[in-house]
């Protein structure tokens, strides 16, 4: 930090397994990631290159070099995953990863139906060649969930061999575990929290209010996703009470 200031919360220091911010990158060009991780990358902890732009983005193999330079973790977001899977290429997507050095490796079935026995086992084999992220929800704003639902699903998953389960709320944050507004579930949010470890959680909170209730709910050290680029170092202020919105959050605490 610049400057020395009481009262600030203790962030745990990267490499983090709490407190983390993933960040998507929906396209960026080299010379922007550049830029971004210059100023960004010491409060990034990994980089998910959203949906399925990886399979569109030029130069992706130089893109991806850049990231490793800076010793960014990466991973392809999980509609790719899954567009290989309803095309029978599971082996494929393997391969692709390895010939990529993508150490991370996201499972979802956000937008087709996967059996759950069956998605646990895509887990367990996955774990084998990276650490898999699990997302959990639908990317369908009229299917919801009943929250037991919701942690019987976490649960096997994080049993499967997942390293963190993404709560899922797509890049604008509005299914999931949101009302179509961006308002938080409350309600399932909590239940949750009854029964998942908030460290194995990784709540998508692209909106900043979303951010803000989860940081008022957990601290600073609430894993968050869906963060977008130009939102890390306004993000990393508010996780220590340094912008209007948690100013007071750990005064004289």
């Amino acid at each position: 930090m610049n400057f020395n200031l009481t009262q600030i919360p203790d962030r745990t220091q990267k490499p983090r397994t709490n407190g983390i911010t993933m960040v998507m990158d929906k396209g960026l060009s080299i010379n922007e990631v550049h830029n971004f991780l210059e100023i960004a990358g010491v409060h990034v902890d990994v980089v998910k290159l959203g949906f399925g732009t990886s399979f569109v983005t030029p130069n992706l193999r130089q893109k991806i070099e850049v990231y490793k330079e800076y010793g960014m973790p990466i991973y392809f977001g999980g509609t790719l995953f899954e567009a290989f899977l309803i095309r029978n290429q599971f082996e494929d997507y393997i391969a692709v990863c390895k010939d990529y050095g993508i150490d991370y490796i996201e499972v979802s079935d956000g937008s087709i139906t996967i059996p759950h026995a069956e998605k646990c086992g895509y887990i367990e084999k996955l774990t084998k060649h990276a650490k898999v992220l699990s997302e959990v929800g639908s990317k369908d704003a009229a299917h919801i969930m009943a929250p037991y639902k919701w942690i019987e699903l976490m649960k096997a998953e994080l049993e499967a061999g997942a390293s963190y389960v993404i709560a899922e709320a797509r890049e604008a944050g509005n299914v999931g575990i949101y009302r179509g507004s961006g308002e938080v579930r409350e309600g399932l949010v909590n239940e949750i929290l009854t029964q998942i470890p908030q460290e194995k959680i990784l709540w998508e909170a692209p909106q900043k209010a979303q951010q803000l209730y989860f940081l008022e709910l957990i601290g600073c050290n609430v894993n968050l996703g869906n963060i977008a680029p130009n939102e890390v170092i306004p993000l990393e202020a508010m996780r220590i009470g340094l912008r209007g919105d948690t100013f007071d959050l750990y005064l004289n605490k």
